[in-house]
């Protein structure tokens, strides 16, 4: 990281670039032949060959009772705040995303804001669902770019298994919980090279918890529901175009992707999109099959285990990328 981003020079251009990454995972470690027996003794029927062949899935993790978003995105955020070399303090913009908050407010962000100790800044929630991440790391970009933030964090962090309803083997199987974070700091060396965020409100029904709480009471239904098929087709379709698009934004080419990180939700529509844009499977970051489908936490989570297994290195070129209910999606082009 730069010494001292606070004080880059005026006439210098202010770049955005990954100081550090960090992720959490709870400790229950949840196979799909332990999720199948716990689905059978309620009388729902699946099977590890029937949930690999769809997805790719073979684990995911389920957070303790009591343990909440806020819980996970602050280890996660302490991780990436030790790679990154800084202390809570030198933060001043905190970004999470999140569809599973603590509460209805405060803001997810200013219970981790607590947790770290930090005090002043900036701190709101980002929803976008499975492409929160994408949504929150281009919003912090921007204010990091133009002045109002030097460091910021931001944070992807879930509990789906709160929302899942345990009669619907089509959607129980497919979520975990976790989170991902990343350092960002000002620059004079590019690390974003471009942006692209998309929303389609139309689609609104085709994944969604159409639920919310109103005196005292829950409205509606208060557990995930997703037309899988819908979903499939559009992801595949917008994944491979926005990354096209970004693409362009910054003068790069298929070829000079070293790696794809896609919304970790399903092995076909990734491998579908890495094939779209060209590249060979060995550039595309997987961790669908041990985390399951994270939301808005999966890209950060394959991002931190991709730089700490050595996958990544500094100078790599990295596409990152999000879809989900919305309908949204975007991606992000960056030379880590």
């Amino acid at each position: 990281m730069t010494d001292s981003p606070s004080s880059l020079p005026a006439t210098l251009p202010r770049h955005t670039r990954i100081a550090g990454t960090g992720s959490h995972l709870p400790p229950r470690r949840l196979s799909n032949a332990q999720l199948v027996a716990e689905l059978a003794a309620q009388g729902v029927e699946s099977s590890d060959d029937w949930i690999v062949e769809r997805t790719g899935i073979r684990a995911r993790y389920f957070a303790a009772d009591g343990v909440n978003a806020s819980d996970l995105a602050a280890e996660a955020a302490r991780q990436a705040l030790q790679a990154a070399g800084c202390v809570p303090t030198d933060i001043d913009l905190i970004i999470v995303a999140t569809s599973t908050p603590d509460m209805v407010f405060p803001s997810t962000a200013c219970l981790v804001q607590s947790k770290l100790g930090i005090v002043g800044c900036p701190a709101f929630d980002l929803q976008a669902v499975c492409s929160g991440f994408v949504y929150a790391l281009s919003v912090a970009d921007s204010m990091i770019r133009t002045g109002a933030a030097t460091r910021a964090l931001v944070i992807g962090a879930e509990v789906f298994s709160r929302i899942l309803d345990f009669k619907d083997r089509t959607t129980c199987v497919l979520f975990g919980d976790g989170a991902g974070a990343v350092v960002l700091e000002a620059s004079e060396v590019p690390g974003i090279l471009a942006t692209e965020l998309h929303a389609d409100g139309r689609h609104v029904g085709i994944l969604c918890v159409p639920g919310t709480v109103a005196g005292g009471q829950v409205l509606g239904d208060p557990l995930l529901r997703m037309d899988g098929q819908a979903v499939f087709k559009l992801a595949v379709g917008v994944l491979a175009d926005v990354a096209r698009s970004v693409l362009r934004k910054a003068g790069r080419q298929d070829s000079d992707i070293d790696w794809l990180i896609p919304h970790q939700a399903n092995i076909r529509i990734m491998q579908s999109t890495a094939k779209k844009l060209n590249l060979p499977l060995e550039k595309l970051i997987v961790t669908v099959a041990e985390h399951g489908n994270t939301s808005a936490a999966s890209v950060p989570l394959a991002l931190d285990h991709a730089v700490r297994s050595g996958q990544i290195q500094r100078g790599d070129t990295v596409m990152l990328e999000g879809v989900g209910g919305g309908f949204t999606w975007g991606a992000v082009l960056l030379d880590f």
